[in-house]
């Protein structure tokens, strides 16, 4: 017992120590968020806690919503209103976050809601109208019933904070959630030039529109459109994880730019233009966030095409295409350095036997059981390949016929080392470039030629299988 109580204390503390950082995350978050407020102080249009505490339970577990609950109820205790409507507008922070991760993680996937178009759409209407709405509803009927808002404002302070949770789910969520689940930058050195590239002109552009630059020749004319091919730009050559994080840099130049009454949004009320910014901003995060899925779910399929083109998809190994085009490739390399190559051919021994007695399922193991000795019997540099339904080949580079007769011997010697039954056996040919053939055809003909030499040997005699090299004259 003491064991157990020793082992369950660091794993509580360690977790205490990350709800104290998620709380003090959103308290941050929050009290900045709140420096915007204007209709009232407990309501703001800029609101990104809404997508903290979502992400936050997402990653972490339904079991942190403490943090969330804490984090509201401390803010709001220290900026207007009393312990009873901090209650309320806690449990309301609270049951929002608690709600959009349900609904997400039960009808979009949950972490993976960005990988898909139709869970993104879900996303937007979990996280940002149902839950949203929860929110405010808690947090404003709170203010209302405390005296600490007038009910004829209702209907304004509900928006504002409604809006203000949705963009912070739309424009926040996405960029945390899927930086955190691939922090790192595979990139090539092109792509980081395009990068850069791309960083520049949204800067540039979103300075423009929102900013002091130009101000003066631009401020009356709507040209935020000029937004849109940088989102584009990052969507189609990148992905859902770029573009959130250029939404967010776009997203925060516009909001400090519009709250300096720079931009096209830029209105007497400060709060009215806030409003008009996140949902334009929210807007734009949901198309691009759906142009890049779609974009990236192209890319993986035409990805999986081309395997699909030169690979075998029960074996993974090369096909037939890939096999003949790597022949083609050491062939041509033959005539550069001279230096001869050899195909190694195996079939493996009574495939109907086992598909009759075993079941096909355990016929297509079997198969996979030779694929994976033969990968494991022959060099990086080598292409193994799967020739056909029961027969499989291997390209050699630059050894010799006696080279390729060792593996073979090698891999024999692993099937008949292997317990699992069935038990397994192949017939193997090898043939060498240019000895046995000088073109594609001969040389395969060659090693499928002294391969059933091989199997009608096994076949009239009870020795084992024997690997035998045959000559090819052209």
């Amino acid at each position: 017992m003491e064991l157990k109580l020793s082992a369950w204390r660091p794993h509580l503390a360690r977790q205490v120590l990350i709800g104290l950082a998620a709380c003090a995350t959103y308290m941050l978050a929050a009290k900045l968020s709140l420096r915007l407020a204007t209709v009232h102080p407990s309501a703001s249009p800029f609101w990104p806690p809404t997508g903290i505490g979502i992400v936050m339970l997402l990653l972490l577990g339904l079991r942190f919503w403490p943090a969330i609950f804490a984090g509201a109820f401390l803010v709001n205790l220290t900026t207007a209103g009393s312990a009873l409507t901090s209650l309320g507008i806690g449990a309301g922070n609270c049951l929002e976050a608690v709600t959009a991760c349900y609904l997400v993680t039960r009808f979009a996937h949950g972490k993976d809601v960005f990988d898909s178009t139709r869970d993104i759409l879900r996303f937007a209407l979990f996280g940002g109208i149902v839950s949203s709405a929860v929110a405010a509803t808690f947090g404003v009927t709170s203010l209302a019933l405390g005296g600490f808002a007038p009910w004829h404002q209702y209907g304004i302070i509900w928006r504002t904070w409604w809006l203000g949770d949705a963009a912070g789910a739309l424009v926040f969520a996405p960029f945390l959630l899927l930086w955190c689940a691939n922090p790192s930058l595979n990139w090539s050195k092109q792509q980081f030039v395009e990068a850069a590239a791309l960083l520049a002109s949204t800067l540039l552009i979103s300075g423009i529109v929102f900013g002091p630059l130009l101000h003066s020749a631009v401020r009356n004319d709507p040209w935020t459109f000029l937004c849109t091919p940088f989102l584009v730009w990052v969507a189609f050559r990148f992905g859902p994880r770029e573009a959130s994080a250029i939404i967010c840099l776009v997203c925060a130049i516009a909001v400090v730019g519009t709250t300096h009454g720079y931009g096209p949004f830029a209105r007497p009320s400060p709060n009215d233009s806030l409003l008009l910014l996140q949902s334009f901003l929210s807007i734009q995060a949901l198309m691009t966030l759906v142009f890049a899925a779609e974009v990236s779910e192209r890319r993986r399929q035409e990805q999986q095409a081309r395997i699909l083109a030169v690979r075998d998809p029960l074996t993974g190994l090369a096909n037939y295409r890939l096999l003949v085009e790597r022949v083609d490739e050491e062939i041509k390399r033959y005539g550069r350095t001279g230096k001869p190559f050899s195909v190694l051919l195996l079939d493996l021994d009574g495939l109907k036997r086992i598909n009759d007695e075993y079941g096909h399922l355990v016929g297509s193991l079997a198969i996979c059981r030779v694929a994976e000795v033969l990968h494991l019997s022959c060099r990086e540099t080598d292409t193994a390949a799967r020739y056909g339904g029961d027969e499989f080949a291997l390209v050699m580079k630059e050894s010799s016929a006696e080279s390729a007769t060792l593996v073979a011997q090698r891999v024999s010697q692993r099937l008949a080392q292997d317990a699992e039954e069935p038990r397994l056996s192949v017939s193997i040919g090898v043939a060498e470039f240019p000895r046995d053939g000088a073109t594609i055809e001969h040389l395969l003909s060659a090693a499928d030629q002294a391969l059933y030499n091989d199997k009608r040997q096994v076949r009239s005699s009870s020795l084992p299988p024997r690997v035998e090299s045959r000559k090819y004259s052209t």
